[in-house]
């Protein structure tokens, strides 16, 4: 399969980039992060609070077959500039991997096609090379694919 989401990640830095080309106008592209039920469905979890402006937060919460929580996320959100950008922190719970700082940039290509840009700041290389020896990649490529089809019927 053909990973349309790009990783990238020098060698001895703390950070990394992921760019995406998506088939869908920017708009609907930002809605994707803006419309909590739409990042419920993409993301494959429950939408606790998310409070898109400045010193807005969020909380991510997904549940295993059982009922137990599996996965929690939450952050705050420094900027939040409508189809632009949007400036946050992450957080997942229970995890070594501590708070990374993130910069999600949109940027229009043609009328129905759009581009994100994620730069992601962990304490340190050696947090960021811990998580990148999970599926990271291939996980932010499924949740993208997910976002792709998700939105396709709204073009």
């Amino acid at each position: 399969m053909e990973r349309k989401t790009q990783v990238t990640a020098a060698e001895g830095r703390q950070d990394l980039t992921i760019t995406r080309t998506f088939d869908l106008p920017l708009e609907l592209l930002f809605k994707a992060y803006e419309d909590p039920e739409i990042v419920a469905q993409w993301m494959g979890t429950k939408v606790l609070k998310l409070e898109n402006r400045k010193h807005g937060g969020y909380q991510f919460e997904t549940y295993d077959p059982k009922g137990n929580i599996a996965f929690k996320a939450n952050g705050t959100i420094h900027e939040f500039v409508t189809n632009e950008k949007i400036t946050r922190t992450f957080e997942m719970e229970n995890s070594a991997f501590g708070v990374t700082l993130e910069f999600l940039e949109f940027e229009s290509l043609t009328a129905d096609t759009s581009k994100l840009t994620m730069h992601v700041i962990y304490r340190s290389a050696a947090h960021r090379d811990e998580n990148l020896k999970l599926p990271f990649d291939y996980g932010v490529n499924m949740a993208h694919n997910r976002l792709q089809e998700i939105l396709n019927p709204l073009k």
